[in-house]
């Protein structure tokens, strides 16, 4: 657990910021029990999540890669918004000015009513048209395989950004706006090695935000940051807004 004066100092900082700025990683969804779907979690069918998880990938085999992603939904449509999920709406209603910025494809934060956010790699839950480019929900569990568009017929995707994509220039800018009129940045359960999220962090710090991180284990931003606290998200983020 964080140091109780650590604990203190970020609550008092919350307290005072007038403009906040939140990051996520995969550490948050983790406490909600969904996979990393990397790495020793991603294997699938002797596949792994970076050799599907690409346009190449999609466009040589596309239902392989629509079971994969319905294999993903499947899995994360068992899954509930944990604590700290609930601790960051509540942090929305509380700032006068608040952004999220999630690396997160679950949807857990729009679950647990985020409303102000930028889902930067995308949605799980969102398709989207590789004709006529149209976005739209679709919860469908199991998703028909192959999907196509109700409105051109042109084959659906994920609405993700795979490896070999730039994520999209709208949440760049956004991001690029909140993380420098902040006055206070929360990282949270975020490793710190995947870009451009891995700078944030340093855009923050440079425009004069305080930097707060909250990981199981220290990452190549602790350094950096002014408080790192140590732990799982879902225990110390709801801390951060109890005043006792």
């Amino acid at each position: 657990m964080a140091p109780s004066s650590d604990l203190r100092l970020v609550r008092q900082r919350l307290a005072a910021a007038r403009n906040i700025t939140v990051l996520t990683g995969a550490g948050i969804s983790a406490d909600s029990g969904v996979p990393t779907f990397r790495g020793a979690d991603g294997l699938w069918r002797q596949h792994r999540a970076e050799d599907l998880a690409t346009p190449d990938a999609f466009a040589r085999d596309p239902k392989l890669v629509w079971e994969w992603y319905n294999w993903r939904r499947e899995l994360i449509a068992t899954k509930q918004p944990n604590a700290a999920h609930r601790a960051i709406v509540e942090l929305e209603r509380r700032a006068p000015a608040f952004w999220l910025a999630t690396q997160n494809v679950d949807g857990l934060h729009r679950d647990a009513g985020s409303q102000k956010l930028s889902e930067i790699h995308g949605n799980i839950w969102k398709v989207r048209c590789t004709g006529c480019q149209a976005v739209s929900e679709n919860r469908d569990v199991p998703i028909s395989i192959l999907p196509f568009c109700p409105h051109c017929g042109a084959l659906l995707r994920p609405h993700i950004v795979w490896f070999g994509e730039s994520l999209f220039a709208a949440d760049l800018q956004q991001c690029s706006t909140v993380l420098k009129s902040c006055d206070l940045l929360l990282v949270i359960g975020t490793s710190g090695v995947v870009y451009p999220a891995a700078g944030f962090a340093s855009v923050a710090k440079e425009a004069g935000a305080y930097v707060v991180e909250i990981n199981l284990d220290p990452t190549p931003q602790s350094s950096l940051v002014d408080v790192s606290l140590q732990g799982r998200a879902k225990d110390l983020v709801p801390l951060l807004l109890d005043p006792t």
